[in-house]
Order: C-alpha cells, then structure tokens, then sequence
C-alpha cells in the first residue's frame, strides 16, 4: 500500500510526507513498533495513542494515523530530527482502521467466513479453517482478535490474498456484530448458538439472540448461512434470511446431522453424520473425532457444512476431522506423570460453556474421582447468582466428586447450591484467587483423578492448569 492508497481508503488528509511512501504493516501499539510500520493513534478506555506518536515515530514508523490536531504538531516536530514520516489525519483513528479493513477486504479477492455465536466461536474458526486449507489457501484470525479493533487488524492480513478467510465476530453489547459484518462483508456467516454470555449488557437471552441475529444483516441472495438446527432461538430468527441456508444439528434433522452419538469422555467423539441433498447427492459417513463433547461435535459440523458448500469433498474433510486438536486452553487433555488427566478448558466460560463441559466429565467411564475446579463466570450482571447456582446443580448432575470455586460470591453461591443439592459439603473448597486454588488443587488430587479447570478469563485459572503440570513434574 501507498500512503496515497491508505489516506484515499480512510478519507483522510495526507499532511506529511510523500504520497508514494510504502506502507507495510498497520500497528496500534507504540511498544512494538518496526520500521516500516504505520502506526494508528487508538483513543481507548484506559490508553490514548496520541500520547505515543513521537514514540512511534523515534521507533521508526513509517508514519501515523491521528485525529488530534496537537498529535499532527507532536508528528512535525518529531520529523525535525529524523526521516519525515507520513502523516495522516482523520476523523477517527478507530473508524480509520475499520474503513482500511475493509478496504483491504474487498480489494484481497478473498471469500470470508464469519463465525459468531455464545460458544465455540473460536474451535469452529479453527476447525473451518482447517477443512477449507484443504482445497484453498486459507486465512483465520489469530487467536481472538474479533472485535471492532481486533477484526480489522485481522482483515489487514489479506494482502497476502488468500482464497478464502475464516474470522469471528464477538460482542459484549447490542450493536457491535453489525459494526463488524459491516467491516468484514462476509460471504457466509456462522451462528454457532446464544447463551447466557454477557448477560451485564443485555435484559434477557432473548435479547442476545436478537444482537447476535445482527451478523444476517446486509446478506444478499449470493449470501450463505451456516446456522445451528438445534438452537430454537438461532432457527426462529434465521427463517427471514435473503441467501441460501445450509444447517448442522445432532437432536433436529440438518443438512449435516450427526445421529448414533457416541461420547467417548476423553476420548473424544464418534458419530453418523447424514450429508442431505443441499450439498449435492445424500451420504451417510462415520465421523471421529478428538474433540471432546457434543459441542465441540457441533462445532466440526457447522464447519463441515461450510466446507461442503465451498466444494470440499466429503472424504477429506472426515480425514481431516480424525486429526484435529484444540486451541490452548480450549479443551486441551493432558495426561500428566503422576497419574492425574487434566481437561483444560480454562480460558474462558459462560453458562452454557460450563454445562458443556460439566457434561465431558461426567462422560468418562474411567475417572477415579471426577474434580472440578470452577472460576465464578464474569459479565453476567444482575442473574450472576442465579446462573452460578444452576452450574452448581448441573455440577452435581455431573457426578463431580469434588467441587472448587474460585472467585467472588457468585463463585461461592455455586459451590453452595451443589451443596443444596447433594454433594457433601467437605468435598466443596472455596478460594478467593485462582493462585490460593492452584497450590490447593495440587495438594488435594490424586492418581487416577480427572481433573476440569474452567472459568472466566479473568479468574487466571491457567496458573491452577501450571500448578498442576509443574506438581507432575
């Protein structure tokens, strides 16, 4: 890219340097700036990048975006003293990056998936991606860049020109998956599912459905939909959408439907799955899995259905199923030295990812002891207590042996309510902080336990998943 190009793209005003200067890399952090790099001054909550252009700069930026008139000043007197640095100036340096996003996007030539949903956002995108690079030269966001600034850092890396790029779209308030459909213009979309996720911002499920429902907006009728069959809110608003609907399900029939399930626990997961005509001429074959549970057997199927569509032939995608493995700290199983098998799944939870996992657990035939360690669950506003104590229950349903919370109160009402409903209350442990649960955690296990470590992301309970690598070893 052009000064020129990325000025024209984000209607800004080219005040420094030469129109013809080479733009490489985009960068929002003055801390790892590199040569080459141009910089956006991102005004956030906690952090203004307008304070860091003279850093940026000094670092050897190529130039920088700004929307402050004394940041264009801050940028001219910086290249008194150096090499003069393009500078651009905008309206809004965060509607900047979304405008060049996109820009980028549509000129990339890339067909773009994109996933949202309560859970498994980011194993469908993974696994998506993995069946697409099997005819195409395939894109996927890094880890879960998928918000109104990590989404368009991520379509910024289609100027390599892949066939196709497999990005999610995540929210935390109403309003925010139609600002990034709007940027990523995506070919097919995914609605994996709605649950109770950031119920802070919302009055109700229902509501949440309604804001995820954004990501069918602007669809034509060359548009696809990937939508789950089995979710009553995900179907009842998808009726309505303009292009073509292909579905996945395991209780409802879809046009990718998995029946004779087999939960294998740790082992992961066996099935039949039924292709229906939509993709062509109807097939049965037997799918496994490594994954483990039924959602994450969701998850492969939503994404089986996206590469049929995209013309990926049946065989290899059930090859490629047979070798997937989890992103980290995303149902991860490690079988450690001392005995113990550790099921982690610790980077983050809602209600819904919780029962799921409650539900892996409770399917493996040759735990010891089944111990859960539960981090309280953020985000989830004036029903956090109550959504604790159905975890709580469900933990019990779950034949868990021995219960620790970690967090809050809404944390230790859940231990309580598994208490209420039957497990004893010397094999429920409470910790304020996930590093008292870690060394706690590693002194109460044994040989042969299954251990599952989940909760909120800001609960940290990855240090009880260390702690109890660093016991085996």
């Amino acid at each position: 890219m052009t000064a020129r190009d990325v000025a024209a793209a984000m209607n800004g005003r080219l005040v420094l340097g030469s129109p013809d200067a080479r733009i490489d890399t985009v960068s929002i952090d003055s801390r790892t700036v590199q040569a080459g790099d141009l910089f956006f001054a991102i005004q956030g909550e906690r952090f203004d990048g307008h304070e860091f252009v003279a850093g940026a700069i000094g670092s050897g930026a190529a130039g920088v975006v700004v929307h402050r008139a004394d940041s264009v000043e801050v940028a001219r007197d910086a290249a008194d003293v150096g090499p003069s640095p393009v500078v651009i100036q905008v309206e809004d340096t965060t509607r900047a990056l979304q405008a060049l996003a996109r820009d980028v996007r549509r000129q990339s030539g890339a067909r773009v998936v994109a996933i949202t949903g309560s859970a498994g956002k980011t194993t469908t995108k993974e696994v998506t991606a993995a069946f697409l690079a099997l005819r195409y030269r395939t894109f996927r966001n890094k880890g879960n860049l998928n918000n109104h600034i990590g989404l368009p850092l991520s379509l910024l890396e289609l100027r390599t020109r892949p066939e196709m790029a497999v990005v999610e779209l995540g929210m935390s308030a109403p309003g925010e998956i139609r600002t990034l459909v709007a940027i990523a213009e995506p070919d097919v979309r995914v609605w994996t599912n709605v649950g109770e996720a950031h119920l802070e911002s919302f009055p109700s499920v229902d509501a949440i459905a309604d804001a995820k429902a954004e990501i069918l907006e602007g669809a034509d009728r060359d548009a696809c939909l990937v939508m789950n069959a089995d979710d009553a809110r995900v179907v009842e608003r998808t009726r309505t959408f303009a292009g073509r609907v292909r579905s996945f399900g395991i209780e409802k029939p879809a046009d990718v439907w998995a029946t004779n399930v087999e939960d294998r626990g740790l082992d992961g997961m066996r099935a039949k799955v039924d292709i229906g005509k939509a993709f062509g001429d109807a097939s049965s074959v037997t799918l496994e899995i490594p994954l483990l549970g039924r959602a994450n057997l969701a998850n492969v199927l939503a994404g089986m259905a996206v590469a049929l569509d995209a013309g990926v032939p049946l065989p290899a995608l059930v090859e490629r199923a047979a070798t997937l493995s989890p992103a980290s700290h995303r149902g991860e199983v490690s079988r450690l030295a001392s005995g113990v098998t550790v099921l982690d799944d610790a980077y983050n939870a809602n209600p819904l990812a919780v029962r799921r996992a409650l539900e892996v657990i409770a399917s493996e035939p040759h735990a010891r002891r089944r111990v859960a360690v539960l981090g309280e669950m953020l985000e989830l506003g004036p029903e956090s207590v109550r959504l604790h104590e159905e975890c709580g229950r469900a933990a019990v349903r779950s034949k868990i042996d021995v219960l620790v919370t970690v967090g809050k109160e809404s944390a230790r009402a859940l231990g309580e309510a598994a208490v209420a409903a039957g497990l004893p209350r010397a094999a429920v442990t409470h910790f304020a902080d996930s590093t008292a649960a870690a060394d706690a955690v590693a002194a109460l296990v044994q040989p042969g336990d299954v251990v599952l470590v989940k909760g909120s992301r800001g609960v940290r309970l990855e240090r009880v998943v260390e702690r109890l690598h660093g016991a085996a070893g």
